[in-house]
């Protein structure tokens, strides 16, 4: 048998990031052999991986990417279990590669997303690539959702401090010359964080499905005949509330943030009659870290 050295064991802790007894385990049952020793730890590490991929991933990043000339945007979700994890700069450096290589590759979807060869380890895919990471780390990780966006306008982003909450939106403009004028720029920044704070589900009532309008009707119903409203007028206390719910949901019909007597629709008439041009917005993209694993929650009975 081998001499297993503490020098050898130092050389595989720093290789793999597991735990001193484990790699000293390992490199007994390789007979010394440092590559075969981080073989039989990646196994033992992607067997416990499996075991942690179940686990609930609530925290996390948001990266962020608009380029320079404000005509493509990426927002990527990277999910691990704890703030804390979210916090160190090995995750970071995961969130930052993973942008990366959304933006190279133009995936279609998460799962054409996790078949491709990562960077920092490029014989692995990017599916690999997390599960040796929770492997290494101990926590559940993951890529939920990312949104690549090709501007129609001009991209403006807002990202909430420790970036949990991040925005993009496109404004539109008919002349170029105005995509510099203050005033503009002023607008984009503005609907960026009337995104984050106000939180819209969908860009006018046109956009609203069948599907959301018909629950919230039902919500409002139920609600209605709670408080005792009679049964003859309780469809018209239903529609006099449809009017309040999409100044709710609905971005171009809420209130502006800086200036409630204003909507989101006369603050872009305002604007456009201050440029002399015609604005709008094209779409927004509102990602809140956790979202998506508190909708995949079973409801409690």
């Amino acid at each position: 048998m081998a001499e297993i050295s503490a020098q050898l064991v130092k050389q595989l802790r720093d290789a793999t990031a597991a735990g001193m007894m484990e790699c000293k385990k390992a490199l007994v049952e390789a007979n010394g052999d440092l590559n075969e020793a981080q073989v039989i730890l990646r196994k033992r590490g992607l067997a416990t991986a499996a075991k942690k991929a179940s686990r609930s991933a609530k925290e996390g990043l948001i990266g962020l990417y608009v380029s320079p000339s404000c005509g493509e945007g990426l927002l990527v979700e990277v999910n691990c279990e704890t703030d804390f994890v979210a916090k160190t700069p090995d995750f970071v450096a995961l969130v930052e590669e993973v942008k990366q290589i959304i933006l190279a590759g133009k995936p279609a979807d998460v799962a054409a997303l996790l078949a491709l060869p990562s960077k920092s380890e490029p014989a692995v895919s990017v599916a690999d690539l997390l599960t040796n990471k929770i492997a290494k780390v101990g926590e559940n990780m993951g890529v939920p959702r990312f949104a690549l966006v090709q501007a129609a306008g001009v991209l403006g982003s807002y990202t909430h401090p420790g970036s949990k909450l991040v925005v993009l939106v496109d404004v539109t403009c008919k002349n170029a010359a105005t995509k510099e004028a203050p005033a503009f720029k002023e607008l984009v920044q503005d609907l960026a964080m009337q995104v984050a704070a106000a939180d819209p589900k969908f860009l006018t009532k046109a956009f609203v499905t069948e599907e959301y309008i018909a629950k919230e009707k039902e919500i409002q119903r139920a609600r209605a005949l709670a408080e005792g409203k009679p049964e003859k007028i309780v469809d018209k206390v239903v529609e006099g509330r449809m009017s309040k719910f999409y100044e709710e949901v609905c971005l171009l019909d809420q209130p502006f943030i800086k200036e409630n007597s204003l909507t989101i629709t006369q603050l872009l008439a305002d604007k456009s009659k201050q440029v002399g041009d015609e604005l709008g917005v094209a779409s927004f993209v509102r990602f809140k870290v956790g979202e998506t694993a508190a909708a995949e929650e079973p409801a409690a009975e």
